[in-house]
């Protein structure tokens, strides 16, 4: 058996080739470079992030002003003639783009601009090498990839079953037919995957006997907005879906905090169509069944680069952060006075768990005024929650919509000393700490989670997690929790992130 779902946190709008015997998935990074992350699997089940695939202002130039849950929409990750081919769009920066490379950790190649309206582009070759992109909406056009021209179309072509927002198309040409795979409803709890077949990729197409083929809407699975899918044919013959879901919580309408995850799907084939679904919390394995070692819980920063799964929202300039500057620490400095604007420094991954532990060894420097940094658990430059260190004091701070307050505060020693975020779904706002947010009589424990903050071991406070959700925030992303700087220079010894 496999547990969904298969890549876990904000990894949502995946898409997936096979090379013989393994297998590549990418996802959408939207506001966060590096941009594109790209995973690597020998069994569909066990993901390893190998790198991204926008990594460098050449291939993704992300402006200050570009908005939380803007930037790299929905991928398509294609082997053909021995290269692999990624196309998405950079929203309001430069639209439709492919890139491409020999081996999959890159070096990628620049954009390739494509003058195609739409997101969610897809790319497939039919038997005389025509390169067909399909996006949004639905429309289809024949191009040249490697210098972007537009050599046919575009057409449209079914927009599925009228549901809002057709969108996520993927071509397939299977058994002689040529099939359109897309999403409709909206990428939230009316989220579909539906399904129309033709003889040739101009249409005109025909829906399926049974549409949608997979939707989880108006149930109560603990899996929900399940769509944006994509399928594949395992090296034994059987075929695969990967897509996104979420997993809410609390009560109602309950919140999602961790993002639109990439989950698995096994899919059967009857009479000329594709049957899937429903997407469970585990399925039996595929075939092959290849585990990895897991990782590391601490990252020590003793290497030489960041590990691919460090993120920050919009750009990482050179000079705001250093490995090498002191040995065996990540050292940050402020390009930025506040978290609640863009151009701030932080370095952060995303959440994974639902309930999970995370700490940092902090040096802020000796002195009052010398820097100020700490871990922050955040959504977008509105909704985010902060432990800092500053002028030897340690405080936690709220930022919900227009409101920003200090909650807590106490004395810290000078010196290094150890930041700690519980974050649980259990036990939620225990009495013991303080609760600044007020809860209705009786209504205790209705929110997802709970985040506990502690500095040198000491609880500063807890607060309800439903303010750092979707449903609070909107948006497309989930939770990134991370390190930041926005006075001064700081120094972090060690990251842990242990999910329960």
């Amino acid at each position: 058996m496999y547990d969904n779902p298969v890549v876990a946190g904000f990894h949502p709008d995946p898409s997936v080739c096979r090379v013989v015997e393994d297998y590549y998935l990418v996802c959408s990074s939207f506001e966060y470079v590096p941009g594109v992350p790209i995973f690597h699997s020998r069994d569909l089940v066990h993901w390893r992030q190998i790198g991204n695939v926008l990594d460098r202002r050449s291939q993704l130039n992300l402006p200050a002003d570009v908005p939380a849950s803007g930037g790299v929409f929905a991928p398509t990750i294609r082997h053909h003639d021995g290269r692999f081919h990624m196309i998405t769009t950079n929203v309001g920066a430069g639209g439709n783009f492919v890139v491409t490379a020999e081996r999959p950790e890159g070096p990628w190649s620049d954009p390739v601009w494509i003058d195609l309206p739409g997101v969610d582009p897809d790319l497939a070759w039919d038997e005389d090498g025509s390169c067909w992109c399909t996006t949004s909406g639905n429309q289809v056009a024949r191009i040249d990839p490697a210098t972007g021209k537009v050599l046919e179309g575009p057409y449209p072509i079914w927009s599925g079953t009228g549901g809002k927002y057709p969108e996520a198309p993927h071509l397939y040409q299977v058994d002689g037919w040529w099939y359109l795979l897309m999403s409709e409803g909206g990428t939230e709890r009316c989220h579909a995957v539906s399904i129309a077949r033709a003889r040739s990729p101009r249409g005109p197409f025909e829906p399926g006997p049974v549409n949608p083929i997979l939707t989880h809407r108006g149930t109560d699975r603990p899996i929900q907005s399940t769509g944006h899918a994509d399928l594949v044919q395992a090296a034994d013959g059987t075929w695969w879906m990967v897509l996104l879901g979420t997993r809410p919580r609390g009560y109602t309408p309950e919140y999602q905090v961790l993002g639109r995850e990439t989950f698995l799907v096994p899919v059967r084939w009857e009479g000329g169509w594709p049957v899937v679904g429903p997407v469970e919390e585990r399925h039996p394995a595929p075939a092959a069944w290849h585990p990895l070692p897991a990782e590391p819980y601490r990252d020590d920063f003793d290497a030489g680069a960041l590990a691919p799964y460090w993120i920050s929202p919009r750009s990482r300039p050179d000079g705001s952060w250093s490995l090498g500057e002191r040995p065996g620490w990540l050292t940050l400095h402020a390009t930025g006075p506040t978290l609640d604007r863009p151009g701030h420094t932080f370095v952060g991954r995303r959440q994974q768990h639902h309930d999970c532990r995370v700490a940092a060894r902090l040096d802020p420097g000796a002195g009052p005024g010398t820097g100020t940094a700490g871990l922050s658990v955040r959504l977008d430059e509105a909704h985010h929650y902060d432990l800092e260190v500053s002028g030897g004091r340690a405080r936690v701070i709220a930022r919900i919509g227009p409101v920003r307050q200090c909650v807590a505060e106490r004395p810290v020693p000078p010196g290094p000393l150890t930041l700690t975020l519980d974050i649980r779904t259990r036990d939620v706002l225990p009495p013991s700490v303080i609760e600044p947010v007020a809860e209705p009589t009786g209504a205790g424990g209705r929110g997802p989670d709970t985040i506990a903050f502690s500095a040198g071991g000491a609880v500063l406070a807890s607060l309800d997690g439903r303010y750092l959700s979707t449903e609070v925030a909107t948006g497309f992303t989930g939770r990134v929790i991370g390190m930041y700087v926005t006075e001064g220079s700081a120094a972090f010894d060690w990251f842990d992130y242990q999910g329960n």
